[in-house]
């Protein structure tokens, strides 16, 4: 089953969020998941990361479901802890499969669209890989803080400003750096949940914050995906639509 959540923060574009697709397949080459992100005719499409997983050696379905989005609307992407930590010679070939592509992918970088008269600066955060995994585990942790994000993609600009940041934990400094809508996934919404609470994130933590839908900071937004792929439980896979 593949849901689509919907999500109205405004009106005048529409933007569908695919995340977290990892080994999950939707029929033939996605063929159902490109379906389904068509027939919503969206102005925008954003990849919060994950696209494949680490162990993956064949990116043909990645290819295929890139090809199709990209058919469809403008695509922004940003890599997620899986594309930081595959091996050397995948991540090469990953890259030539990417550069087949018209897909714009955003490495601690900025693009600027102007959708229905309105400009918008899309940026892509490429954080430091600590934040998921610290010597081999996950304790001690790294965090994102404001100045991290300074120091990564400079100063918030002036104007309608929309953050891809794969790691949703750190919602509350996005929101303090200034983006008005931040897209992210990485806790496949909780693996499992119970009244809609999640129970467990990626870095084998409990009931993580964060973990599926929107949440407000003083006016500016996080907005998180439970994503495609990975092993779930009353957690279907979803891609969300917003207007914004």
């Amino acid at each position: 089953m593949l849901t689509v959540r919907r999500e109205k923060l405004g009106s005048g574009i529409k933007v569908v969020h695919v995340s977290d697709l990892h080994k999950r397949r939707f029929g033939t080459d996605n063929v159902r998941l490109i379906k389904k992100v068509r027939a919503e005719k969206p102005d925008i499409i954003i990849l919060s990361g994950d696209l494949i997983t680490r162990s993956e050696t064949d990116f043909s379905s990645a290819e295929a479901v890139l090809r199709g989005l990209c058919e469809t609307a403008p695509v922004y992407m940003i890599y997620g802890n899986h594309e930081q930590s595959i091996h050397k010679e995948n991540k090469r070939i990953f890259k030539k499969m990417l550069l087949r592509n018209r897909q714009i992918l955003l490495k601690n970088g900025c693009a600027e669209l102007v959708v229905k008269g309105r400009t918008l600066k899309i940026y892509g955060l490429l954080e430091d890989y600590g934040v998921y995994k610290k010597n081999g585990g996950y304790r001690g942790l790294d965090v994102i803080e404001k100045k991290d994000i300074d120091r990564l993609l400079g100063p918030c600009p002036e104007g309608e400003v929309l953050l891809i940041a794969h790691n949703p934990f750190f919602g509350e400094e996005y929101a303090k750096w200034g983006a008005k809508y931040t897209f992210s996934g990485h806790v496949h919404g909780g693996s499992v949940r119970f009244f809609r609470k999640a129970l467990l994130s990626p870095e084998r933590r409990f009931f993580p914050k964060y973990a599926k839908g929107v949440y407000d900071f003083g006016g500016k937004k996080l907005l998180v995906s439970a994503g495609l792929g990975k092993l779930r439980l009353f957690d279907p896979p979803e891609i969300v639509v917003y207007e914004i």
